[in-house]
């Protein structure tokens, strides 16, 4: 995650003509160096071509330690800046395999500038799954959901992660993320799976992919009926992970861990069909694709 995006800028309104930028659009294709214009308020966006699942990580420069933090939104939703010190501020926004693809508008707002920038994000191809389930019983417990749910919404101030994530445990991938599917021959319009899957055996250490604070731990035996054994991690800054199936839990809530630190181990708890680790990686309560933070290795 460290090259910048192509992108098309205006004071006002990005428009599309017969297939290119009207006349009136300034085309620019940043480098290294911030997109700069006459204005105050100078913006990097990357990855540079991004695609489905990639988090778009945003940089703005202000020219002034008085001016307040700039405020940045992507289609309807509104997200948190964070000083990075010299008058930089960075927001990170995620997209995911429900996303339509294809050109969307950043929006970063300072004192008195408004940048409209327009990304386009690529689409992606997403295998499928086809299962048949009966349908009998309800998976999962109210208690689990909420609690999931409420540690995907954590925003905290400081970034705790430095560089590259890493790969949490060892063993194949088995399941990648985005995979799409049909259930009993219908396709689930909302559903894409939420990270990647190792497979490893029983009591295969599972460490922490970056720093963090430990900020969900539960068990099966609570009630984390599909989920089964997890820990969340809380990186900063809306930035999360999310380990399930553990067999063995190493860590308590409030625990501050390190890269590479033990966490606990593969298992096969909750829903699974077999030992394996599940690491999902959200941003803003969204599941991005993980492997882009691991600078594209699997």
């Amino acid at each position: 995650m460290t090259s910048s995006a192509s992108v098309a800028d205006s004071i006002g309104t990005v428009a599309r003509g017969t297939g290119l930028l009207l006349a009136s659009l300034v085309s620019l294709t940043v480098g290294t160096s911030f997109v700069s214009t006459a204005t105050a308020l100078e913006v990097e966006i990357r990855p540079t071509n991004p695609q489905l699942g990639d988090t778009l990580t945003i940089l703005v420069q202000a020219e002034s330690a008085d001016e307040p933090p700039p405020v940045v939104t992507m289609g309807d939703r509104t997200f948190p800046t964070f000083p990075l010190g010299n008058n930089q501020f960075q927001a990170l926004l995620p997209t995911t395999p429900l996303d339509d693809p294809g050109r969307v508008v950043v929006q970063v707002t300072g004192e008195t500038v408004v940048r409209n920038l327009a990304v386009w994000v690529r689409d992606r191809s997403f295998p499928t799954q086809s299962l048949w389930i009966s349908g009998s019983d309800d998976l999962g417990t109210d208690y689990e959901f909420d609690r999931v749910d409420e540690f995907k919404a954590l925003v905290s101030d400081q970034q705790l992660w430095s560089g590259s994530f890493l790969r949490p445990t060892s063993g194949p991938v088995t399941t990648i993320y985005g995979i799409r599917r049909y259930y009993n021959g219908v396709f689930a319009e909302d559903y894409y799976h939420r990270g990647v899957d190792y497979a490893a055996g029983t009591g295969t250490p599972v460490v922490a992919p970056a720093a963090g604070i430990v900020a969900l731990v539960d068990y099966e035996a609570n009630g984390f009926e599909i989920h089964g054994n997890t820990v969340g991690l809380d990186h900063g800054q809306g930035v999360a992970s999310i380990f399930l199936h553990l067999s063995r839990i190493d860590v308590q809530e409030g625990d501050r861990v390190e890269a590479g630190q033990v966490i606990g181990a593969v298992g096969s708890t909750g829903i699974s069909t077999g030992p394996h680790l599940h690491w999902g990686l959200y941003v803003h309560g969204q599941a991005v694709d993980p492997v882009p933070w691991r600078d594209g290795v699997e």
